[in-house]
């Protein structure tokens, strides 16, 4: 039998590791504090995914050592802008034959570097066997056994089977792919998008605003992607299209919800102190602007966005300016 040993216990990474565990992985999960480890050994996980039934078998502890020791899979489920710090803890103890998941959708503020970047170079892990998951996979949908589909990328084809084949139910569906860069760029910016859609929406306006900036935020990402060397398909497909769909439409998505409050009138701080849960967006809008400018990409809905929660412009006058924008051919 696999084995995984996942890494966090927040939303997603307990709805991924009870999609393992419906796949007949056998599953450990490392958990911060002793009584949400107690209350997933109980069976749930009240704090992200108030009235869901784990899978049996699914077991949790606080000891890392524990968690990572005879593991097959490791998934990495905490938030992006902490990932260096916990993988510097946790590097020595990560199985040396081990296929190593990122599930977190970020570019890490400061080096702009992506996550599996930063797992290859903090874990010390090759590339091949580091696994990217992404998709229009919304937590609690997913918890719920909603069917769904995944991408699992790996520039080695065999480790990206093996994730899969670990976590491929009657309700889930990951297909594999080797374009790991536009499986991360089109997870990470999507939340960007989201924030401001979810703006326009706090703002009470219409679909017509949601689809325009939908779209636009598509044409960013590709043109990003393909100044990093991404697939355009990959940016098409769930790891795209499919992820930024579903993270800007949807009441679960937290960025959305997120932009929403800003929206409203809230500051960004307000917002923060209402929530328990991290808006990856917030955070990685900053490092995905200064990649983009690293590599002379125009992306003026992640700047505005950035300016916004810079408390620069209110969302008004993002929408006014973006609007204003000079006018130019939709393909450029």
């Amino acid at each position: 039998m696999t084995r995984a040993a996942v890494l966090g216990t927040g939303s997603w990474g307990t709805a991924f590791a009870a999609t393992m565990a419906d796949a007949g992985t056998d599953v450990t999960m490392w958990a911060r504090r002793a009584v949400l480890a107690a209350q997933i050994n109980a069976g749930s996980n009240d704090d992200y995914l108030p009235g869901i039934a784990l899978p049996q078998g699914i077991r949790a502890s606080c000891d890392v050592a524990e968690v990572l020791d005879g593991a097959h899979i490791v998934v990495l489920a905490v938030p992006s802008q902490s990932l260096r710090q916990n993988l510097g803890a946790w590097a020595d103890l990560l199985p040396a034959e081990a296929a190593v998941v990122s599930l977190m959708k970020g570019i890490e503020l400061g080096t702009t570097k992506r996550m599996s970047e930063v797992i290859a170079e903090v874990g010390r892990v090759e590339p091949k066997r580091i696994v990217v998951v992404s998709g229009p996979n919304l937590a609690r949908e997913i918890a719920e056994r909603h069917p769904a589909a995944s991408v699992a990328a790996c520039g080695d084809e065999a480790t990206a089977e093996l994730v899969a084949a670990a976590c491929v139910t009657p309700w889930f569906r990951p297909y594999t792919n080797d374009d790991v860069v536009g499986v991360e760029l089109g997870g990470a910016v999507k939340n960007v998008v989201a924030l401001a859609v979810g703006m326009a929406e706090g703002m009470g306006m219409g679909d017509n605003t949601k689809a325009s900036l939908i779209t636009r935020g598509l044409a960013e990402t590709a043109r990003l992607g393909a100044s990093l060397g991404a697939e355009p398909a990959t940016l098409m497909g769930l790891a795209g299209v499919g992820d930024l769909i579903a993270t800007c439409m949807s009441p679960l998505s937290r960025n959305r919800t997120f932009g929403v409050n800003l929206g409203r009138g809230m500051s960004v701080a307000e917002v923060v102190a209402a929530t328990s849960q991290t808006a990856e967006g917030v955070k990685s809008c900053e490092s995905i602007l200064q990649l983009a400018r690293d590599h002379g990409v125009d992306m003026p809905i992640v700047a505005a966005v950035v300016a916004v929660v810079r408390q620069e412009v209110t969302p008004h006058d993002m929408v006014g300016a973006l609007m204003g924008r000079t006018r130019k051919s939709e393909g450029g």
